[in-house]
């Protein structure tokens, strides 16, 4: 076992009030991804399975991203919230996959700017 690996990962959990629902954020990173849970229910939602593409490379300003949900509903409005949050956090090339777990009331496009902000406050990457 290598001596750098995290075998727990690093956590950096939070929490704040959107119009009146307690939302928590756990962000973790562990040495081959990131873990990043967002939920108003106070347990794990639909898993998204998040990886940068290799199109992206060409142009780093524009990355784009594939989504896969491993357990959960498999909507729209979880895709385009985990690609949204992915832009924000996988802006390096080495930028790690990440494993989201959405857990919302609401996907509504007016909470996604806040989500992405709970998130970028609470970073390990």
């Amino acid at each position: 076992m290598a001596p750098n690996r995290l075998l727990f990962g690093q956590n950096v959990e939070g929490a704040v009030t959107i119009d009146g629902v307690h939302t928590d954020v756990i962000c973790t990173a562990f040495s081959d991804r990131l873990f990043i849970v967002v939920t108003q229910f106070q347990k794990l939602g639909t898993l998204v399975h998040v990886t940068k593409d290799l199109v992206g490379f060409v142009d780093l300003s524009s990355p784009s991203f594939t989504t896969k949900v491993l357990l959960g509903k498999d909507e729209p409005a979880v895709h385009i919230y985990a690609k949204n949050l992915a832009s924000k956090i996988c802006t390096e090339p080495t930028s790690k996959p990440l494993l989201l777990s959405l857990a919302l009331k609401d996907f509504s496009p007016k909470y996604m700017q806040v989500i992405s902000d709970l998130v970028l406050t609470h970073k390990v990457w």
